[in-house]
């Protein structure tokens, strides 16, 4: 595995006050990889933090969007411009610092024997930190739900810090991905899964957001 060829996206929302602290994290415990922010018209500056950012370190790139138009196409936008700029592994990483840059060696040692690495909450070793009991319940209930209804052997199918080699994502129609939230996250381990690509799980500590707002919405969890 190429770990120089190793791009992490952050799809970021009003996020000012989180990325300079997540950016830096990365950046100093992960020194080879690269990072995209892509930023979908932040009103509070983001967009503008990031260019700044991107000036002083040549592994920071920005992808600014028109508008906010929701996770799974900022997703979708940063994978397919990580695909023509020919990185050779994809992660998804939250920019408000839930996901932890540290742990990310984990999920890229996992890769020599997987095609999608899932950071998780639900399995020995994981943890998720300052969660109402509302949201762990909502949580661990909903990953039961999908892998009875899907079949899928993952306990944390909805987790949304996880490592994909290019392959992956090279083999599924981005265009087509219409889903956002934890669906989004459900739709690419399953089809992935489905067609026999490796997918496996590695324990991560999730620490909810200290600045800003959580994404979670009613719209959310409805879908």
């Amino acid at each position: 595995m190429d770990l120089h060829r190793v791009v992490v996206c952050v799809p970021t929302y009003n996020e000012r006050d989180n990325l300079p602290d997540t950016a830096r994290r990365l950046r100093a415990a992960n020194p080879t990889v690269d990072l995209l922010v892509i930023d979908d018209a932040s009103p509070d500056g983001t967009g503008k933090i990031a260019d700044e950012l991107a000036d002083n370190d040549d592994h920071i790139h920005v992808l600014h969007r028109d508008s906010k138009s929701g996770l799974g196409t900022a997703y979708v936008a940063g994978f397919t411009w990580a695909l023509e700029h020919g990185y050779t592994v994809i992660v998804e990483m939250d920019a408000d610092g839930s996901h932890q840059p540290e742990q990310l060696p984990r999920l890229l040692a996992a890769l020599a024997h997987a095609d999608l690495v899932i950071g998780s909450r639900w399995i020995p070793g994981g943890e998720v930190s300052n969660w109402p009991r509302t949201r762990l319940l909502l949580s661990r209930g909903g990953n039961l739900y999908v892998r009875a209804a899907l079949g899928m052997p993952l306990r944390d199918a909805t987790a949304g810090y996880r490592a994909y080699r290019a392959d992956v994502l090279r083999d599924r129609d981005l265009s087509g991905v219409s889903s956002q939230g934890y669906c989004f996250q459900i739709d690419l381990a399953w089809q992935a899964w489905r067609v026999g690509f490796r997918v496996t799980e590695v324990p991560i500590t999730f620490v909810e957001r200290e600045r800003g707002t959580s994404k979670m919405s009613n719209a959310i969890v409805a879908e």
